[in-house]
């Protein structure tokens, strides 16, 4: 049974059995996801909390990417013709909170790339499902913005300061290093993904189909890198984080590498990220999505944002002018303003 919650042929819902299902059906544009997708995803989920006939619900995703990200050529047009979209952030970090918040069991099958705007679809739900094709990353600092829809909530729970470092480098990362660090919390392979769905909707038991198809996948990063990580991105600064990684960057590829990486991105990116994500510890969901719409704001008035979209996808010379542009002379007064309440227009949950 097919139900229409306003997406159009952007986004599909059906009931099947137990199971409400959704389907992101964008692949041409990599499932990338747009204000009527965010609109009719919060319909369908409001819909099914309270039906007696749904157990549970699975979003899944046709094509090579789960999701991609936000629509950032739209994001990147509306800003700069003065209506910087707002009202599309607004209800996407509600919907992340609504995930996040969500009385049934919600599980993303993710079976190809998921970044940005996926994250917020899939990584907040009771049930993260990743296959051998799938690939997280967190790439905002360099494009100038920062990890939002939630990151703040998400990264800092990962040990070994792995979300710090995946935050601030925005590295890829596959499904043995989402299972290890606690991103998934469950690994299959992708050829059982038709078959979980059918066995929910069969029985509405989620955890005991994912117990049958579960295959524990093993850690990507290599232990001496896993340990570099935790040494140097559990500094309490930004400038701790990157003296450690200059004092080895001599002997240590990794940590000479990374700090290549970081050289890349935005200045204040990466200021505002790092704070970011350091006080997203212990922050509820909530408190954290007020202060990423906060962060939000501001970055839809600055320059760095429309700067990496230009030079990602607009002209997609990859080399983007950053305003400042190094990360010592970036004023901390300046990255203060990000966090300062917005009164009038703060985020209504």
């Amino acid at each position: 049974m097919t139900h229409d919650f306003g997406g159009g042929d952007e986004i599909r819902f059906e009931q099947q059995g137990l199971a409400g299902i959704v389907t992101l059906t964008r692949p041409k544009a990599l499932n990338a996801v747009t204000h009527k997708m965010v609109r009719a995803l919060s319909a369908a989920l409001t819909a099914w909390e309270t039906d007696p006939a749904v157990s549970a619900v699975l979003v899944k995703a046709e094509g090579r990417a789960f999701s991609a990200g936000g629509d950032i050529l739209d994001i990147y047009q509306a800003g700069k013709a003065g209506m910087p979209p707002v009202d599309f952030f607004a209800d996407e970090y509600r919907l992340n909170v609504q995930i996040a918040r969500y009385r049934k069991p919600y599980v993303a099958l993710v079976d190809g790339i998921v970044m940005g705007g996926g994250v917020g679809v899939s990584f907040h739900g009771s049930h993260r499902v990743m296959t051998e094709n799938a690939q997280f990353a967190m790439p905002e600092v360099g494009i100038g913005f920062f990890p939002d829809v939630g990151g703040s909530h998400i990264l800092p729970e990962l040990g070994e300061s792995f979300g710090m470092y995946l935050g601030l480098t925005g590295t890829r990362i596959r499904y043995g290093d989402a299972l290890w660090s606690g991103l998934a919390n469950y690994t299959v392979k992708s050829e059982y993904l038709l078959g979980i769905i059918e066995r929910v909707s069969e029985t509405g038991d989620v955890d005991l189909a994912l117990r049958e198809a579960f295959a524990p996948a093993k850690r990507e990063t290599e232990d001496a890198d896993v340990h570099a990580i935790a040494r140097h991105f559990s500094k309490d600064s930004l400038a701790g984080i990157l003296e450690s990684l200059r004092a080895a960057s001599a002997t240590d590829p990794f940590a000479a590498k990374t700090l290549d990486t970081l050289m890349l991105r935005s200045p204040t990116s990466l200021h505002v990220a790092f704070r970011q994500i350091a006080a997203g510890l212990g922050k509820s969901m909530e408190d954290c999505m007020r202060m990423e719409f906060r962060i939000l704001n501001r970055m839809l008035e600055g320059k760095d944002f429309y700067e990496g979209i230009r030079a990602a996808v607009i002209d997609k010379d990859a080399a983007p002018k950053w305003s400042p542009p190094r990360l010592e002379d970036v004023d901390p007064a300046d990255i203060d303003r990000y966090f300062q309440p917005l009164g009038e227009r703060e985020l209504v949950l």
